[in-house]
């Protein structure tokens, strides 16, 4: 298989497995992770999902230019499909998902970072959006995430020049949530993720969807969604724990329920 699933403590770690090609997506390999996703987005034992690259150099290097020299206009709408699909995932399962960028993470593999909710970056990594150098355009979602993440001034800068940006700048702009060095990447993601995988599920899941609605479709909506999902949580088991739980001075044992 191209990408590895381990587990352990509730964690998920995907892992894009084409090392020699600097993980670079070919059709196998996005497919598999696909449906990795779609099957972890239902598992109530995977509380969250990390993506991370095989080995020390690549998080993504983006897609298989080889592949896609040959797509006509269907197929490359197809294999665009195909990489909305794995971003649409990230974005809104109901369980929090980080990108562990350890390298390159250019193209498609930076568009599916940003569909992620936390970032975190080795010190070697590189970020961008160098498409425009191809004579095509970010086609799995980079041009509308990375102005959310970003602001559109640095995104149209980022996406109109194709410039590739190292670790430092990413955090100094907002694309990464943090920085480290690359034998500290995955501990201190496995750290996060420990964290938030002994939180409530269903909390997680309300405000996540909560904060993606931050940016789009009315305000005064969203704000009333929030209150319904604020109300809502209060029938659940993992309420009522959390709150006896902090009255009593000790550590809530959250279900899912």
């Amino acid at each position: 298989m191209s990408v590895d699933l381990s587990r352990e403590d509730g964690v998920a770690v995907l892992t894009v497995n084409r090392p020699d090609a600097l993980n670079a997506f070919d059709v196998a390999t996005l497919s598999d992770l696909r449906d990795h996703l779609r099957q972890l987005a239902e598992e109530s034992e995977a509380r969250v999902v990390i993506l991370t690259g095989a080995g020390d150099r690549a998080f993504a290097a983006g897609a298989d230019i080889k592949y896609m020299s040959g797509l006509d206009v269907d197929g490359a709408k197809k294999w665009g499909e195909l990489g909305h699909e794995v971003g649409h995932l990230l974005e809104t399962m109901p369980k929090p998902t980080i990108a562990a960028i350890n390298g390159f993470a250019l193209g498609g593999g930076c568009e599916l970072a940003l569909a992620c909710d936390f970032r975190y970056a080795s010190s070697n990594a590189k970020l961008g959006q160098p498409e425009v150098n191809l004579g095509i355009i970010p086609g799995w979602g980079g041009t509308q995430r990375l102005a959310r993440v970003v602001g559109l001034g640095l995104a149209k800068e980022l996406v109109l020049t194709g410039r590739v940006i190292d670790a430092d700048e990413a955090l100094r702009i907002g694309l990464v949530n943090a920085v480290y060095e690359p034998g500290e990447l995955m501990p201190k993601t496995l750290e996060v993720a420990r964290g938030l995988a002994a939180k409530a599920p269903l909390a997680l899941a309300a405000a996540k969807e909560a904060v993606n609605r931050a940016l789009a479709g009315d305000h005064g909506d969203n704000l009333d969604r929030e209150a319904d999902y604020f109300g809502e949580l209060f029938s659940s088991e993992d309420a009522t724990e959390g709150m006896t739980a902090f009255v009593a001075k000790r550590e809530p044992r959250f279900t899912g329920r």
